[in-house]
């Protein structure tokens, strides 16, 4: 059981009191009907024990998509009280702010909580992620054994919901509150991204570099317009664009040069920017990374093909390269130090980057 309070409650945490263990005393209407509700959810599900309530934090952002996700989230709290009314004591933490998310899902594990629900788009899924981890582990239950790990849960209310997409969910609030009733878990593979002197930082989808990179991080700025965001972003980053020379080593091999590379993307699962299908054989369980490498592309080229990038038929066209790895170091040539990084569409800075896998490192409600 966790330490705290595990009624269901809206709790507005502050940069102070990061976590939702300061700040569940603190209960405010404005998003449920009432203000307090049950204890509990429902539905145990084949690999979940049911000789104790399971423990579940749901980590909302409520500013996502533009406070639309706060939105869903209060239109969903009725359902989720009748269908989950039983079998689990239900925790709910507001983000505050960036990486807020990370604190709130550090310390819920620590806790001992038996999932923590990522509940927005993949940028709360992202952060959510990198809170399963600390200082390069896992981060573990301090009240029990080490056979406990908590899951992770997804309700995919945000701008994007690209990880979703690979598995075929819908944007159906009522879909994943099922998933989390049944509780199956599967393990996923986590992408790690590493920087000489910096700290270690993960991702759960796609990380890309160079173009498509520049283009999230623009698109970043404008997502009160929804996925229009990806366009206008694409548009601003192909402003004085220009291809770079990259060499890259895979798996510790001998360094490749690759000349003129547009963009890079590393994929953990398939698609990324609002539905483009850009690593399409990618796997988030199979032990790999797949990387697609697009050369020598040209603005024209985009809107020629943008079609097949959205269909994931764009692994057959001339200056396109694919390949499945589980590490891959990228540097530029020519060391400019303006090659742009970013993963799960979070801006981390510019090359050089190593990319790694993680195989099987966390259980995923599925």
């Amino acid at each position: 059981m966790l330490r705290y309070n595990c009624c269901f409650s809206i709790c507005h945490d502050t940069a102070k009191q990061p976590s939702f263990l300061s700040a569940q005393h603190r209960i405010s209407s404005n998003l449920s009907s009432d203000g307090i509700t049950l204890r509990g959810c429902g539905g145990a599900g084949a690999s979940v024990s049911s000789s104790r309530l399971r423990d579940l934090v749901f980590v909302v952002n409520p500013q996502g998509a533009n406070g639309r996700t706060a939105k869903e989230w209060k239109k969903l709290l009725p359902y989720l009280r009748s269908r989950l009314g039983k079998d689990c004591n239900i925790c709910e933490s507001l983000t505050s702010g960036p990486s807020h998310a990370i604190e709130i899902t550090r310390e819920a594990i620590r806790d001992g909580a038996d999932a923590v629900i990522a509940v927005g788009g993949d940028g709360t899924l992202h952060e959510v992620v990198n809170g399963f981890f600390w200082e390069g582990k896992r981060v573990g239950n301090l009240n029990s054994d080490t056979s406990h790990s908590a899951a992770l849960g997804l309700i995919p209310l945000g701008t994007g919901s690209d990880f979703a997409r690979t598995f075929g969910w819908k944007n159906d609030p009522c879909e994943a509150v099922e998933r989390i009733a049944r509780g199956i878990r599967s393990r996923v593979d986590v992408g790690v991204i590493d920087q000489e002197g910096r700290d270690l930082h993960y991702f759960i989808n796609v990380a890309d570099v160079h173009l498509s990179a520049k283009a999230g991080f623009y698109a970043s700025k404008y997502k009160k317009f929804g996925k229009l965001c990806y366009v206008i972003g694409a548009l601003q980053a192909f402003m004085g664009h220009h291809n770079r020379d990259m060499r890259i080593r895979v798996n510790g091999g001998e360094w490749e040069i690759y000349t003129q590379v547009t963009a890079l993307c590393v994929g953990n699962a398939k698609y990324f920017g609002g539905g483009m299908k850009i690593t399409p054989n990618a796997v988030p369980g199979n032990g790999n990374l797949e990387v697609v490498v697009l050369q020598d592309f040209k603005w024209y080229d985009f809107i020629l093909k943008l079609h097949k990038l959205y269909s994931g038929t764009h692994l057959s066209v001339n200056n396109v390269s694919s390949r499945s790895v589980q590490s891959i170091e990228v540097e530029e040539i020519s060391d400019s130090g303006s090659i742009y990084v970013q993963s799960d569409g979070e801006h981390l800075g510019f090359l050089p980057r190593k990319f790694r896998v993680l195989p099987g490192a966390i259980d995923m409600i599925s």
